[in-house]
C-alpha cells in the first residue's frame, strides 16, 4: 500500500543562511535568476507539463442518466514511488512498474533540475553529475519508509532522509564534487510551489465557521503564544529557531517551517532539528490522541478537527484520522489543508515582525522594501498555484480533472523534491 507523504524551503530573499560550522559551498556565478523565481519557473512548467498529460475519457450514457467524464494522467506510469515490502527490500524495486516509475521520476527531475541550476549559476555539467547520487539517497530513504513495520508507525520517508544525510556527511563526509548536487533551497521551493496545487480554497467552505475559527483564529494564536513562551519562559537563545519550531507545530509542519526559516533567515541546521522534532511528536500524537479522543467522548467531527490543528503531517492526520472513523479522517484532512493556506500570511507577518522588532536597526525606520527583500517570494508561486488551480476546481468535472494532475504526477513530483531536500539539508551539514 502506497502512503501518502505530505509535507508539507528557505531564504535569501528567503534562503536559509549557512552555520560558521558549515561546508564551504560551491562556488555560484550570478544566474540569469534568483533561486526563488527559478523555483517558480521550473514547478510552473512542472504543473503545465502535469496538466497538459491528463486525458479525458467519456463514458457511454446510460438510459436513466448523461454521460460521465473520468480523467487519467498519461504521466502517472512514469512518476511514481518505491512499493511498500516486508522482508526483502528489493521488492519495493523489483515490479517493472515500480521502477520503471522510480527511474522516470529520477530522469525527469534530472534533466529539469541541471537546467534550473543553469538558470541560476550553477554549472550544469557538475550538477548533472551529482545529482544521480543525491537522487539515489533519497530512493534509499523512501525504501526504508516503504517498510510494512516501518509505514505502520508512520515514520515517513522526511526522517529517514535526514537520517542518511547526517550518517554521510558525519562518516566519510560529503565529497566536494557532490556538493554541487546538494540544492535543498531550490528543491525545497520548487517542491513548495508544486504543493500549492493541492491546496484548495474550496475547501475552506466545506468546513464552515467552526472549521474556520479552528484554522484560522487558533492557529496564530498558537504560534504568537508558542513563540512567546520560548523567549520569555524558556528564553531560548535563538529567537529564529524558536519561530521555526514555534510555526512547524502550530501551522502545518514541515512546510510552514520552511517558509517561516526563510523569512527569519534561520540557519540550516535550525530548520534541520525542528524538522527533526516535528516528526517525533507526529509520530508519537498519531497514535495517543484517537485513544484519549475516544476515552473523552468526543465526537468524530470534533476529534478529527482537534488531530487536524494539532498533529502536523497531512499523511500522519489522515492515518490518526482513519483510526476514528470515517468522518473524523475527513475533517481532520479539512482542516490540516485549510492550515496549509496560512503559509504565505505567516511568512509575510513573520519577515514584518523581524524587520521590525528582531532585527530591527536603530538608525531607520522600518519600510515595506526591507519586509519585501526578506519576505520569501517562492511562497507566491505557492499561492498563484493554489488560486489557479481552485479556481479549475470549482468549473464542473474540475475536480475530476484537478485530481487527475495532482494524484497522477504532480504529487510525486513535489514528493521527490522534499526528499531531496530533507537529504541535501545534512549532505551539506
Amino acid at each position: 500500500m502506497q502512503h501518502d507523504h505530505s509535507y508539507d524551503g528557505e531564504v535569501g530573499q528567503g534562503e536559509v543562511i549557512d552555520s560558521v560550522s558549515s561546508p564551504p559551498p560551491v562556488s555560484q556565478p550570478r544566474g540569469l535568476l534568483t533561486e526563488d523565481l527559478a523555483a517558480i519557473a521550473v514547478a510552473v512548467i512542472l504543473l503545465v507539463a502535469c496538466c497538459l498529460a491528463v486525458r479525458s475519457n467519456q463514458s457511454e450514457p446510460a438510459a436513466d442518466s448523461s454521460a460521465s467524464v473520468t480523467y487519467e494522467n498519461s504521466l502517472k506510469p512514469w512518476l511514481g514511488m518505491p512499493a511498500e515490502w516486508q522482508g526483502n527490500p528489493l521488492q519495493a524495486l523489483g515490479g517493472p512498474s515500480e521502477l520503471t516509475r522510480v527511474v522516470g521520476a529520477g530522469v525527469i527531475l534530472w534533466i529539469v533540475f541541471a537546467l534550473g541550476a543553469g538558470a541560476i549559476g550553477r554549472n550544469i555539467g557538475r550538477v548533472a553529475m551529482a545529482f544521480p547520487i543525491v537522487f539515489l539517497l533519497a530512493t534509499l530513504a523512501y525504501v526504508i519508509a516503504e517498510n510494512a513495520v516501518v509505514s505502520a508507525y508512520s515514520l515517513e520517508y522526511a526522517l529517514w532522509a535526514i537520517i542518511v544525510g547526517l550518517l554521510i556527511s558525519n562518516t566519510i563526509g560529503t565529497p566536494r564534487w557532490l556538493r554541487a548536487g546538494v540544492m535543498t533551497e531550490f528543491y525545497i521551493k520548487t517542491g513548495l510551489v508544486i504543493m500549492g496545487a493541492e491546496v484548495l480554497f474550496n475547501k475552506l467552505l466545506a468546513l464552515s465557521e467552526k472549521g474556520i475559527v479552528v484554522s484560522w483564529l487558533v492557529t496564530p494564536t498558537v504560534l504568537v503564544a508558542t513563540f512567546w513562551f520560548g523567549q520569555r519562559v524558556l528564553r531560548m537563545k535563538s529567537a529564529s529557531l524558536n519561530m521555526v519550531i514555534s510555526a512547524d507545530m502550530s501551522v502545518c509542519g514541515v512546510s510552514a517551517a520552511i517558509a517561516t526559516a526563510a523569512a527569519c533567515k534561520a540557519k540550516k541546521e535550525e530548520l534541520s532539528l525542528a524538522i527533526s522534532m516535528s516528526l517525533m511528536f507526529t509520530v508519537a500524537m498519531m497514535v495517543v490522541m484517537p485513544p484519549i479522543i475516544r476515552l473523552l467522548g468526543l465526537s468524530e467531527a470534533v476529534g478529527g478537527a482537534w488531530m487536524g490543528g494539532t498533529i502536523d503531517s497531512t499523511g500522519a492526520v489522515a492515518a490518526a484520522g482513519a483510526l476514528l472513523g470515517d468522518e473524523a479522517e475527513k475533517v481532520a484532512i479539512a482542516v490540516k489543508m485549510i492550515q496549509n493556506i496560512l503559509i504565505g500570511v505567516v511568512a509575510f507577518f513573520v519577515a514584518l515582525y523581524w524587520v521590525t522588532y528582531v532585527e530591527k536597526n536603530p538608525d531607520d525606520r522600518p519600510n515595506i522594501g526591507e519586509v519585501w527583500r526578506r519576505f520569501p517570494k517562492f511562497v507566491l508561486g505557492f499561492v498563484l498555484a493554489s488560486i489557479v488551480f481552485s479556481i479549475i476546481y470549482s468549473f464542473p468535472s474540475g475536480d475530476g480533472y484537478v485530481n487527475a494532475v495532482v494524484k497522477g504526477a504532480s504529487k510525486s513530483i513535489r514528493g521527490w523534491r522534499f526528499c531531496l531536500a530533507f537529504v541535501s539539508i545534512d549532505l551539506d551539514t
